[in-house]
């Protein structure tokens, strides 16, 4: 179940990453409690996921989630700029949470 929550966490935080942005700057109410929220949710369920993962792999593995995660939100729903290099970037961090997956012991 740690590994489910774990991506569950990871995908709160592209959640709350995305929802901030749209707050402008915590102006917003709805956008801005949908960040609290996500942001509460992805904490609480990293801390669970920490109970049986090691902090480097969790911590590891739900940055990176978010990571992509708002890189592929912000180029589909934001319009950011789409480039080989940032590209091979999310790729790279792909590879490394892939990585980091498979030397867990768990």
């Amino acid at each position: 179940m740690a590994w489910v929550y774990l991506f569950i966490a990871g995908v709160l935080e592209v959640v709350w990453a995305f929802y901030m942005k749209q707050s402008e700057g915590f102006t917003r109410l709805g956008p801005s409690a949908i960040t609290l929220v996500a942001m509460i949710a992805s904490f609480a369920l990293l801390s669970y996921a920490m109970r049986s993962l090691p902090l480097g792999t969790a911590y590891t593995i739900w940055t990176g989630i978010g990571a992509v995660g708002a890189f592929v939100v912000g180029i589909v729903f934001l319009g950011e700029q789409v480039s080989a290099m940032r590209i091979a970037a999310a790729v790279l961090i792909v590879s490394g949470l892939v990585l980091m997956k498979l030397s867990s012991a768990h």
